[in-house]
Order: structure tokens, then C-alpha cells, then sequence
């Protein structure tokens, strides 16, 4: 079944060139010009992943961001100007998976869309390994359900392919440029701000079900895990 994808843009040709790559990559689209819309459109079409724009009036993306995370863990995927680093940054901490920045190739959207939705579904005939687990931490790729001490972890889809390539060597240490590749593919550039991100994103869910040492910093090298225990 095609995936839905929600488009959120207050500017009607930018929603319409998304619609138009979308559907050639033979996604379902659905719309709405601002934030109120997409909170309806939202809970009356549930989409598999929302595409965003930051900088809508009144009610502004990272709003409706913050609204949609106290119930769901939807991918979204935000749209900014280039200008709107801090908000772009702003959003990835309150839930957002990844960012696109205007103007932005039809083609590298749908790639990135692409990485965000491939993390949910596993691809036929390669299916993922069973649980991973260090501790009290489990993640477990074929239900896409992440615990900690038996507690669920609602990560979003980056968060959890991040969390999991963790687990897959729990003894390594990472530097960004491996968390990145590991956590979007196709060899899609974010930056070093994006991966912290990210990475402060699932301390604090962690630290939310009384585990603050999973994540640990290696100065001047990137990350590992750490004691995966209460």
C-alpha cells in the first residue's frame, strides 16, 4: 500500500512541486496551507510521515510539531529558509526527524523521505535482526519498539536508527560521520549540529525513564554506549 505523506506549506506552488515528486514516487499526498489545517488533516487522514514548513503564519510549523508529539510519533520531516538555523535546530529537538532546506532539489525531498520511511518498514527479502539489547535496553527492528528497563522509548525514526546502530557494535565508539551515515543513507549530508541533535533528543528520553548514562561522550572522537542500567 502507498505510503500518505501530509504536505504543510502556505505557499501553493511549493506544496504543489512536493505533491508532483511525491506522486511520481508513487506516494498518496495529502494537504493543508497552514498549521490549524494540518492538525485536521492530521487526525482525519493519519499520514506515514508529514512534511513541514517552519515559517507558516500564526500558527507556525514547529507548533503543529509540538502539538502532534504529545500523541504521535509521526515522521516529520521540516521545510526552512536558509536563515532559520536556530529554528531548524529548535525543531529537531522538540521531535522533528530531518530538515530540508529551501530552495531544496524536488528530487533530494523524496530521497530524504525515502531514508525516513525505509527506517519504518524493513525492505522485503533483507529482513532486520531480532532484538538488540545491552542491560536494560532493547530495540527491536522487526516491531520497531525500543525499551529501557521494560519502559517504551517513543523515539522518532532517525532517533531509533541511531539508538540501534548503538547496538549493533555496543562496545564502538562513533564519530558523527558514522552516525550519519548509518542513520540516513544514501549519502545524504546533515550536519555535526543535526547528529548532537539528535543525540540529545534520546538522552533525554532515556533520562525520562530514569537512565541518564546510555549515551556517553568521547571528547574529540564522537560517541558510545555507555552503562545501560537504572
Amino acid at each position: 500500500m502507498p505510503h500518505r505523506i501530509l504536505i504543510v506549506d502556505d505557499d501553493l506552488h511549493i506544496r504543489e512541486v512536493i505533491r508532483v515528486a511525491l506522486k511520481k514516487a508513487g506516494m498518496n499526498v495529502v494537504e493543508a496551507r497552514d498549521g490549524k489545517e494540518a492538525l485536521v488533516r492530521f487526525s482525519n487522514d493519519r499520514p506515514d510521515l508529514i512534511v513541514l514548513d517552519i515559517g507558516m503564519p500564526e500558527f507556525d510549523g514547529l507548533d503543529v510539531c509540538r502539538e502532534i508529539r504529545k500523541s504521535s510519533d509521526v515522521p516529520i520531516l521540516f521545510l526552512s529558509a536558509r536563515d532559520e538555523e536556530i529554528d531548524r535546530v529548535l525543531g529537531l529537538e522538540i521531535g522533528g526527524d530531518d530538515y530540508v532546506t529551501k530552495p531544496f532539489s524536488p528530487r533530494e525531498l523524496v530521497a530524504r523521505v525515502n531514508v525516513i520511511l525505509r527506517r519504518l518498514t524493513p525492505r522485503p527479502g533483507a529482513p532486520e535482526p531480532g532484538a538488540l539489547t545491552k542491560g536494560q535496553l532493547s530495540v527491536d527492528a522487526e516491531q520497531h519498539v525500543a525499551t529501557f528497563a521494560g519502559m517504551p522509548l517513543h523515539l522518532t525514526a532517525i532517533e531509533f536508527g541511531i539508538l540501534r546502530t548503538f547496538l549493533t557494535r555496543p562496545m564502538a565508539v562513533f564519530n558523527r560521520e558514522q552516525i550519519m551515515s548509518a542513520a540516513y543513507q544514501l549519502n545524504i549530508q546533515v550536519s555535526d549540529r543535526t547528529i548532537d541533535s539528535h543525540i540529545r533528543n534520546i538522552r533525554a528520553k532515556l533520562a525520562a525513564v530514569n537512565c541518564d548514562s546510555v549515551i556517553e561522550t568521547v571528547h574529540g572522537v564522537g560517541f558510545k554506549l555507555g552503562r545501560c542500567e537504572p
